[in-house]
């Protein structure tokens, strides 16, 4: 089984990071995994995507024109990878900062205030773990634990002390998106 997810918005929203722990989890969970990251000049405030692939067996190419779940943080990168989500795949949107709902039935959406719980938790740097925890419980390609354990094991250890409030944005994303799924089901 392979899995393709594109996640996007700007710089400084945690898209890069999102996708590398994705991709390391996947990794010590022995899969076969690609993350290609892709960001203009600008470092704070330009754009920022990753792809990441997730698989089985070996990947014959690490481009990915219709993913199966996108996460996006901005309404750009909303307008831009909706559209292309294959059938049954799953959108995870910030609703912080996207002003319209979901154009798709065909998909499991979650618009997700990821900036206001991030600031709850503490920090608004979370959102994109926040992003991430919301999509995991609804594309359950890794596991929460797989996650957190990769950012315990891939974290510079300068950060380490951002691994409690890093796990519970991913919980608080999950489970917002499992309440959001209970009361709005594909």
């Amino acid at each position: 089984m392979q899995t393709e997810i594109v996640i996007a918005g700007f710089g400084g929203q945690g898209i890069l990071f999102a996708g590398q722990i994705l991709a390391y989890a996947a990794l010590d969970a022995d899969k076969v995994v690609t993350w290609i990251p892709s960001y203009g000049p600008e470092m704070r405030g330009g754009t920022a995507n990753c792809t990441v692939i997730i698989s089985d067996e070996e990947i014959g190419s690490p481009l990915v024109r219709n993913p199966k779940a996108a996460i996006v943080m901005n309404l750009p990168s909303l307008e831009r990878y909706e559209p292309l989500i294959t059938p049954e795949g799953a959108l995870v949107a910030n609703a912080s900062l996207v002003n319209r709902g979901p154009r798709r039935s065909d998909i499991a959406n979650v618009f997700i205030p990821t900036n206001e719980i991030a600031e709850t938790i503490g920090d608004k740097r979370l959102v994109s773990m926040v992003a991430l925890g919301a999509l995991l419980a609804r594309l359950p390609v890794l596991t929460l634990e797989q996650i957190e354990k990769a950012l315990d094991a891939h974290m510079p250890e300068r950060h380490k002390r951002f691994l409690p409030l890093n796990c519970k944005a991913l919980t608080q994303g999950a489970e917002f998106a499992m309440k959001e799924a209970a009361a709005h089901p594909v």
